[in-house]
């Protein structure tokens, strides 16, 4: 399923649009057997958030219910490679995976998965939602161009993906590899939704800007952070989530990709593992992710970032490539453009 083109989505306007649609999904949700979960006694999470951004929700976790949470993170990708190995090995080591759209359809679709739909997710708007319960929206993420505020004058932020084009931010603009980085293969796919036939130009223009290459979008933060580049394209959130003087640019429109958790289909843990999720999704887990620079999947509530209620309106949501489709963007049209061969 492609998410839909979203310009002008206001998550919250979208609860009186989708109503009808909750019934069917809530009548599957599974109500969780806390004690049996605390009996496990621990969850392991595989994810791609960064593990500052989910202290406080795995804080909130382990004191309400007194079961450990494990914690491993990678890049989207690196989430899927990881999840991927172990299932084919037939030694799965998660009992949760978080990640986004794109590679949880792959794992979805190798088989990893089973059915879960957290009681707590009913308010999510219907149109994330999956019919077949193996993938469970949490948080969307919104991407813009971040810049360093003590280095670049604020005449000169750039206030466009175009204004990136400039020879001011040649060497210094960072962004994830696309050959290596699923999530922005997917981005400079999607741009077509912006820019319509010419994206693939705009994709050109901007590997001449010698851009710095980093593994995902985190470290372009980070890159952003010590100088190493002035500007770059990645996760709003991560304004909130790393200490440094780093800003975000307001647009009219911002590309977003849904993330989702998933119950492993061979998990040693379900019922500690299905109240993680239930948890993630409650008002409570929510709100503590919000109060870490996350945009929740529940309506009406915002993250703490300054300005952040003009952004969830101009949302635009990705469509998702094929396995196959990512595979021909990595190692054919973008290792082409970025590295010549």
């Amino acid at each position: 399923m492609k998410m839909h083109e979203g310009g002008g989505l206001f998550l919250v306007s979208v609860l009186a649009l989708t109503a009808p649609l909750w019934s069917t999904m809530t009548a599957q949700a599974q109500t969780v057997n806390v004690e049996a979960a605390k009996k496990e006694g621990k969850v392991v999470v595989y994810g791609a958030q960064v593990p500052q951004a989910m202290e406080g929700l795995h804080k909130g976790f382990e004191k309400k219910y007194g079961i450990k949470v494990e914690y491993w993170r990678g890049s989207s990708t690196q989430v899927a490679e990881r999840a991927l190995s172990e299932w084919r090995a037939g030694r799965p080591g998660y009992d949760v995976v978080e990640g986004n759209r794109g590679v949880q359809l792959i794992m979805r679709d190798e088989g990893l998965f089973a059915k879960y739909i957290p009681p707590s997710s009913e308010k999510f708007p219907a149109q994330f939602k999956e019919k077949d319960g193996l993938i469970t929206p949490w948080r969307v993420l919104p991407i813009s161009i971040l810049y360093n505020t003590e280095l670049v004058k604020p005449t000169e932020v750039p206030k466009t993906f175009d204004d990136l084009l400039s020879p001011k931010w040649t060497g210094k603009l960072s962004m994830p590899d696309p050959t290596r980085h699923t999530t922005t293969a997917q981005f400079l796919r999607n741009l077509d939704k912006l820019k319509g036939d010419k994206w693939l130009d705009f994709v050109k223009a901007l590997a001449k800007q010698q851009p710095v290459l980093v593994e995902s979008l985190a470290p372009v933060t980070t890159t952003i952070i010590k100088g190493e580049a002035l500007v770059g394209i990645t996760y709003i959130k991560y304004v909130k989530q790393y200490k440094g003087p780093v800003g975000y640019v307001l647009m009219d429109k911002y590309l977003t990709d849904p993330n989702y958790m998933s119950l492993s289909a061979k998990t040693a843990r379900p019922n500690a593992a299905k109240l993680y999720i239930d948890y993630v999704c409650s008002a409570e887990g929510q709100k503590a992710v919000a109060d870490e620079g996350e945009f929740p999947m529940l309506p009406g509530v915002l993250p703490a970032i300054k300005d952040s209620e003009k952004v969830v309106p101009g949302m635009i949501f990705m469509d998702n490539p094929s396995e196959e489709e990512f595979k021909k963007l990595m190692s054919g049209t973008f290792r082409q453009i970025f590295f010549g061969n």
